[in-house]
């Protein structure tokens, strides 16, 4: 299985590091995510997820590190955690780490609309940004 590396940018629209490693089971997903085609973007990630958990089997690390994410990015965001959460209810391990800015109120609360929509433990690790 091939791993997902994808560099982040900020040209026209704002696309987010990807790093998926099958050897590990190390998946990230850092930066900013505001995309022309967010479900272009975000189908390849969920096939690779679906892949791994059905065919390698692996403990996954999750860690999410978006300072920003749009409406549609929130909908393929849900969409990857459900993949985890269906993995985890089948005898995967899963430990998702959600880093976020520790004055960002809005960021926090759309974690745990997401814990709640999925029923999975997602550790919050705020972090300070520096001005």
């Amino acid at each position: 299985m091939e791993n997902i590396v994808i560099q982040g940018s900020h040209k026209d629209y704002f696309i987010p590091s990807v790093n998926f490693n099958a050897q590990n089971g190390m998946c990230e997903i850092s930066g900013e995510s505001f995309l022309e085609d967010t479900v272009e973007f975000y189908k390849p990630l969920i096939q690779w997820l679906e892949t791994y958990t059905g065919e390698v089997k692996k403990p996954i690390a999750f860690i999410i590190k978006l300072t920003y994410f749009n409406t549609s990015t929130s909908r393929s965001i849900l969409d990857l955690l459900n993949v985890l959460k269906d993995y985890e209810d089948n005898g995967g391990e899963v430990v998702i780490n959600w880093h976020y800015d520790e004055n960002d109120v809005d960021m926090e609360e759309d974690i745990e609309d997401y814990m709640i929509d999925t029923g999975l433990d997602i550790n919050l690790i705020p972090f300070s940004q520096k001005s």
